[in-house]
């Protein structure tokens, strides 16, 4: 039986990652900020899950989880946990604070997390990591606004390319996935598609991620994306 670790899994895709890794019997290890969500915390009576506070910024929270998971064998991580940033993201509105606060969640925490949990994924025998990413990150999209937030996924996307590279040699596979524009209460109602749909793409990749796919950026529906 295979574990996976997912961050940020109080709401949206991070629950429904969890629900559908404990349907296919997973082992998950879930975690959440100060306080799981009810729809989480619900979940408790699967004997598969496992639920860990998590302040992905913070460092002595991150060290926490290192040492709560010593010794245990993590086959899939997927950080998820992520943030929109702050509400006012124009050229003239945007904060330096605020934008810095999008980076320490989006860009910095998910190597921090990585590393830190880093000996248990070691220990698999198919080792993989996948970052969910957005493709409002793509140096090729032409949109504008949005500095913090897509900044920060153009940011994450290097991270995670370069991790890759690194870990190669490991057998460890790494990628980045979009999840699609999805009805969460980051991305609304009016979204393309269910939180169910885009956690049943992400969990497909997850569960066949090759060597041959790492460094890749993907779509949930496992294409191919420019960065």
């Amino acid at each position: 039986m295979e574990t996976v670790l997912i961050t940020g899994a109080s709401r949206g895709i991070g629950l429904e990652l969890t629900k559908q890794f404990l349907d296919l019997n997973y082992k998950v290890i879930s975690t959440y900020r100060v306080k799981p969500s009810l729809a989480l915390d619900t979940l408790t009576s699967n004997k598969n899950l496992t639920l860990i506070e998590l302040e992905v910024t913070n460092e002595d929270s991150i060290s926490n989880l290192s040492r709560t998971l010593s010794g245990i064998t993590i086959d899939i991580l997927i950080n998820n946990a992520g943030v929109i940033g702050p509400e006012q993201q124009s050229m003239a509105e945007i904060k330096q604070q605020d934008w810095l606060n999008t980076f320490a969640t989006n860009s910095i925490a998910p190597l921090m997390v990585s590393h830190a949990v880093l000996p248990s994924i070691q220990a698999a025998s198919k080792p993989r990591i996948l970052t969910i990413s957005s493709l409002m990150g793509s140096i090729n999209s032409d949109s504008v606004g949005m500095y913090a937030y897509r900044s920060s996924k153009a940011a994450v996307n290097k991270v995670m390319k370069i991790l890759s590279v690194e870990l190669k040699d490991q057998g460890i596979a790494v990628c980045l996935i979009h999840p699609g524009w999805v009805q969460t209460d980051m991305g609304g109602q009016q979204a393309d598609i269910s939180v169910e749909e885009s956690a049943t793409g992400i969990l497909e990749i997850a569960c066949n991620l090759t060597m041959s796919q790492s460094g890749h950026f993907l779509t949930w529906q496992g294409n191919k994306l420019d960065w």
